[in-house]
């Protein structure tokens, strides 16, 4: 069965990495959320999608430049009036759940990965009990070989539409193998048929991202990718089952 991951705690129906989201997400019929994480100038870690908050907070500025406090000060815009978590208080959250994590680690606001970042988020997930329940990705091959290095948790490629075109099918499952990447995630808009099938011809998992829209998720269904990602997860939840139910033997 496709699993589903809801998207920042579900950006669409609760907002954008908020803690009512993620509380909401914990609950729900699905496989994963997925999240993003950040570094403070103090050594927290930040669950959060941007690497600055002006997007999406009342307040702004890099992550990485400020204090936990300072992060944590802000309110996330339609959250509820909710404030960014730290990954403790996220892993809090799910222990109790049956829905496991999807944690994306982030380049700071230059687009560059955080020095020294990826071992402190594995070892943070292994102290609160949640890495045996994680896979982790990342848009940088460089920080999946990072990762490849701390842990032998599954490891997920996000292959963005500008280098899935400038590489081709053939090169991108070249690159992924030749780091030893397990699975490749690309936006479901640029999914097809043929290019699963390549992929999982090179022994490699098949999923997709940005599946928002009612069709967007019935393409990733249709399809039967390994995983998708999408902002509205309880509509994803409905459509799943609606679909299983119609293909029922």
């Amino acid at each position: 069965m496709t699993r589903i991951a809801s998207h920042r705690g579900g950006t669409l129906e609760f907002g954008d990495s908020t803690p009512h989201g993620f509380a909401a997400t914990a609950a729900m019929a699905l496989e994963e959320v997925e999240f993003d994480l950040h570094p403070t100038a103090d050594g927290a870690i930040i669950v959060h999608h941007d690497a600055t908050l002006d997007r999406t907070t009342d307040r702004s500025g890099a992550i990485a430049a400020q204090s936990e406090a300072e992060v944590r000060g802000a309110t996330i815009n339609y959250g509820a009036g909710g404030h960014p978590l730290t990954l403790s208080e996220l892993c809090d959250l799910y222990r109790p759940a049956t829905v496991n994590f999807r944690c994306e680690i982030k380049p700071d606001a230059e687009g560059r990965p955080y020095s020294h970042f990826v071992p402190r988020v594995v070892a943070a997930l292994g102290a609160f009990g949640m890495l045996e329940r994680t896979t982790f990705s990342s848009f940088l091959v460089e920080v999946l070989d990072e990762l490849a290095a701390n842990t032998t948790r599954p490891r997920l490629w996000l292959v963005s539409p500008p280098v899935l075109r400038q590489l081709g099918a053939t090169a991108t499952i070249e690159v992924a193998r030749a780091h030893g990447i397990p699975e490749i995630g690309v936006h479901v808009d640029t999914a097809d048929a043929g290019l699963m099938t390549a992929v999982q011809t090179a022994g490699l998992d098949f999923g997709c991202w940005g599946a928002h829209s009612a069709a967007q998720i019935g393409k990733a269904l249709a399809l039967g990718v390994k995983a998708f990602t999408t902002d509205r997860p309880s509509l994803a939840i409905a459509l799943r089952a609606r679909w299983l139910k119609e293909n029922a033997a």
